[in-house]
């Protein structure tokens, strides 16, 4: 608890500075010199947009340099000290483990307004469904979609890797405690893009759910052959995400070192991305701006 209870007064303390735009300027930096970069997938489009702002480069030229080696191995290369900013979804337990056991304290900002959603085949009836209703779904408790209002069909329920983004998500902000049915092997995809693809090309059509987050599914990976599904009568969109309104909503988090240096490179990254200007970029990558 003492831990969680730092990092929010953490990010009150930057929340704080990045009010007020005279405090925050830009900072510069030469491509060469700019600090190592990691994170999930999915946010690699702000990761190389703010690159480009901050080194006054190219987008092209910040590709070349920014690597992100998804969720877990950053977190991993951060706690070993092989990279030193990341942008990915929160910590999982495990992640969490680790930095423990290498006694380093580990920073997690949120920086942007995200949201979990849940997506199935277009050509399944179902546009709704109820938090419960998806927490019985994946123990197993529904198996079939006319359980739900749908077609009398199998549900298949598609999940990811463990210490994925989407998974740690998925265990926290959805199951809550409650332990999710073990899929078969061909459920656990393990690409994010792999995972869209299946849902509209299943052989079954309609059977078959999964998740993801919004910006992935709509922005980085977007297929007309699926939908979201609205979740207890809330449709995910940038409005219902930033009003909080529909109830999955989430963040993507800026982590770092707590030993990183008061007015080193890194927390001067970090309070700009805070300010209005540092919003207005996040916003202009395609994101959900903090509110």
């Amino acid at each position: 608890m003492k831990k969680i209870i730092h990092v929010c007064l953490i990010v009150l303390l930057f929340s704080a500075c990045a009010s007020d735009p005279v405090q925050v300027k830009r900072p510069v930096f030469d491509l060469e010199e700019y600090v190592r970069v990691d994170g999930s997938t999915v946010t690699i489009p702000f990761s190389e947009a703010l690159c480009a702002k901050l080194t006054d480069s190219s987008l092209e030229a910040c590709r070349a340099k920014i690597v992100h080696t998804k969720t877990h191995q950053a977190y991993v290369n951060l706690i070993n000290k092989n990279t030193d900013l990341i942008f990915v979804t929160a910590p999982s337990s495990e992640e969490l483990e680790l930095a423990r056991q290498r006694n380093v304290e580990i920073m997690v900002v949120p920086f942007t307004a995200e949201a979990f959603v849940f997506l199935t085949d277009t050509d399944n009836p179902v546009e709704d469904l109820t938090l419960d209703q998806i927490q019985k779904i994946y123990t197993g408790e529904l198996q079939r979609w006319s359980e739900v209002g749908g077609n009398d069909l199998p549900i298949h329920a598609y999940q990811r890797p463990v210490n994925s983004g989407s998974q740690t998500g998925f265990l926290e902000l959805v199951m809550k405690g409650k332990t999710p049915m073990t899929p078969l092997t061909e459920m656990i995809p393990a690409g994010m893009d792999e995972l869209v693809e299946v849902l509209a090309t299943f052989k079954t059509e309609e059977s078959a759910i999964g998740y993801s987050y919004y910006y992935y599914v709509t922005d980085m990976w977007k297929n007309d052959g699926v939908k979201l599904l609205k979740v207890d009568g809330v449709y995910p969109d940038k409005a219902t995400i930033s009003a909080k309104t529909y109830p999955l909503t989430t963040n993507y988090f800026m982590v770092f070192r707590n030993d990183e240096k008061e007015k080193g490179a890194v927390r001067k990254i970090v309070n700009w991305i805070l300010s209005p200007n540092g919003q207005q970029l996040v916003e202009d990558s395609g994101y959900v701006k903090l509110q």
